[in-house]
């Protein structure tokens, strides 16, 4: 039997929070749920049978802590809900919604959005070398650079060092334009990005000007040791087995690496294995040293990328 029910989200704000843009969080909890709702102002209506509707004013309260003070839900968030619904792990959910990492220079809010991406974070935070392997927008290198310039500030550190691997120019940089900064800027500009979103463009010049900060292709940290820094290796998938050994025996007293990477998108030559991949299973046993693995379920992106994953994994690439 069909019945219905009417919520009064309180303002169109909230409203707004909870739909999504143009109303595509609709759909999700539909997908989810079973139920079919619609949006008339500030009122959401719902219809299906008793147990679809009560499922989905359950996932709807539990975003509550969220779309009650206006801030935008994601599907990530509508999925991690009816997860933890499926689990039994409410309580851990309300640690997860709570636990804002920092804002933005915008004033937006950054936390994890998913159990695997506060694992993950927890990781950083606890061990001196982590490992964060996943597809691309599931967070690895954001959170981590986040993570560095909160510890950095806090002067938990005296550097920040943010390393990839050149491959596309196979790290012989000269024939290209420009002097050194403007050779290797293509390859460094997502932790750029990431590191615009948190502090001054003017402050980063400053500190990089002064070293605090360090932004460098991968062949730069040979022969050094990393002491008293958070380093994030990016893109670690383009790495050599010997380069990655390189890079890891760099760790000093006082430091934290995160290495990132996804496994399944090398631009290595097909002949010459990922040092990700053979780092992941020599070090596998190894103590004091963290591996997370996030999923397409953790891509925080536009939605359009989940289902860009989902056709590649079918095609089976």
């Amino acid at each position: 039997m069909t019945e219905s029910l009417t919520i009064d989200l309180s303002s169109t704000e909230n409203a707004i929070a909870l739909a999504g843009e143009q109303e595509a969080n609709l759909a999700i909890f539909a997908a989810q749920t079973g139920a079919k709702l619609v949006l008339r102002g500030q009122d959401l209506y719902i219809s299906g049978t008793s147990n679809q509707i009560k499922l989905c004013e359950k996932v709807i309260q539990d975003l509550g802590t969220l779309w009650r003070d206006g801030r935008p839900i994601s599907g990530v968030d509508i999925l991690t809900v009816r997860h933890a619904i499926d689990t039994q792990q409410q309580d851990a959910l309300k640690d997860l919604q709570q636990d804002v990492l920092v804002r933005t220079r915008r004033g937006d809010v950054i936390r994890a959005k998913t159990f695997r991406q506060r694992k993950y974070i927890q990781a950083i935070r606890h061990y001196t070398l982590t490992f964060g392997i996943g597809p691309a927008g599931t967070g690895k290198t954001f959170l981590a650079t986040v993570l560095a310039v909160q510890t950095l500030l806090a002067g938990k550190y005296e550097r920040l060092i943010l390393t990839r691997p050149a491959v596309e120019a196979g790290e012989r940089l000269g024939f290209l334009p420009g002097d050194l900064q403007q050779k290797i800027d293509p390859y460094l500009r997502p932790l750029y990005d990431a590191l615009y979103e948190l502090v001054e463009p003017e402050k980063i010049s400053n500190l990089m000007e002064r070293g605090v900060i360090e932004v460098a292709p991968l062949a730069y940290m040979r022969g050094r040791t990393l002491n008293n820094a958070f380093v994030i290796l990016d893109e670690a998938q383009n790495t050599t087995p010997a380069q990655m050994k390189m890079v890891l025996t760099r760790i000093g007293f006082n430091s934290c690496l995160v290495v990132t990477g996804d496994v399944t998108q090398t631009d290595l030559p097909q002949h010459q294995s990922s040092g990700l991949t053979v780092a992941a299973k020599i070090l596998a046993d190894v103590d004091g040293i963290a591996f997370c693995y996030l999923t397409k379920g953790d891509v925080i992106r536009h939605p359009l990328v989940e289902k860009i994953i989902d056709a590649y994994e079918r095609y089976g690439n």
